[in-house]
Parts: C-alpha cells; structure tokens; sequence
C-alpha cells in the first residue's frame, strides 16, 4: 500500500485451510478465533446461503468490535443438499453417511465472506455446483480412511483426494472451495489500497 500505513489486516479464524490460502497473497496477516458461538444460530430456521452469509458476517463483526482500526475478513462455508445443511461431519461415521448421502448427485457448495474496514464493508458468497460420481460404501470409506475429512463441510477436500470422487464441478473461483474466494477477496483489498501482487 502506498502513502499511510497500511492497516492491519486480520483473519477471523483459525482455520489451517483459509491461513493457507491467504498467504498465497502474500500479504501480512494476523488469524485470530472469532469470539462469536455458532451455534447460537442453529435453530434460526435460516435457508444454507443465508447462514453461510450470516455466519461470515458475525465471525468479522465479532472481531472488527475489538480491532476497529483493522479490516478483517470473516467466512464461512457449508455444503447445500437439497436445501438441506452439511457442515462438518466430525467424524468417519458421519463423513460416509454424508458422501453416501451426495452419492451420484448434484450439491451446492456455499462459500461466504464479508470484510470489514474502517467504514467500509463488503460481502461476496460464491456458489459452486459438484456433481459427485455414484459410490458404493466400500469406495466412501476408502477415501474417508485416505483423507480423513473430518473438519471439512461435505466430508471431502477437493485440494486432495476427494477430486476422485466428481464427474463435474462449476465454479467462478476455484480458491473458493478450499474456504476463501481469493478472486473476489484480491479487488476488495485492491480497492482499500494494498497492491497485490
């Protein structure tokens, strides 16, 4: 950035995937836990997309309260099946209930993420549309053993092994499926003056 310091800039989360892919923007950062409990919103009654855009929304405002000279990107990310919400299976059980549920079908994979700066906001949600090859169980386990997708919403990770498992994937920005959209998360810190690359 040119002319006045440039502000801190603060990732809010911890997620090893979204520090990975911030960093290949090479600017500095600080990634910071969000003091923000999702789950009070569980029972909110709300569509995928509008959680995935809410959920980003309060992780960056949780944070831009404490740091409010800083802009700080807030994501979140969920998979949509039917209308129905696949977050994070937590375990191997889970992760194959979930791919087996996605067996030979079309999901949505909802990416959201708002940053905030010193009066200024924004917000961009990528939707990327996977059509997952048909699996027996046998296969599933397979990959959960080789990839362990535990903290991965859809129980799968693209950047890995999981690319076997898809026929078809569309997406504006493939950086969005690992966590972050760094296409769109590339203009917004260019239009707040960090000059990239």
């Amino acid at each position: 950035m040119t002319g006045s310091r440039t502000p801190d800039l603060i990732l809010a989360s911890t997620s090893p995937y979204r520090r990975t892919l911030l960093e290949r923007l090479g600017v500095a950062f600080l990634a910071v836990a969000p003091p923000f409990d999702e789950s009070s919103l569980a029972g909110a009654g709300l569509a995928p997309r509008a959680l995935a855009e809410t959920l980003a929304r309060r992780k960056a405002e949780s944070v831009a309260e404490a740091e409010p000279t800083a802009v700080v990107i807030g994501c979140d990310q969920l998979v949509s099946l039917d209308g129905r919400i696949l977050g994070k299976p937590g375990d191997a059980d889970r992760a194959v209930d979930q791919l087996a549920a996605m067996s030979g079908r079309v999901h949505e994979l909802i990416t959201a993420m708002v940053v905030i700066a010193p009066g200024r906001r924004f917000a961009h949600t990528d939707v990327t549309r996977l059509t997952m090859r048909r699996l027996d169980r046998e296969a599933i386990e397979r990959y959960v053993a080789r990839d362990a997708p535990l903290d991965c919403a859809g129980s799968y990770k693209l950047e890995q092994g999981g690319v076997a498992l898809f026929e078809r994937i569309e997406s504006g920005d493939h950086s969005a499926i690992t966590g972050m959209p760094l296409l769109a998360l590339v203009g917004i810190l260019a239009e707040l003056g960090w000059e990239i690359p």
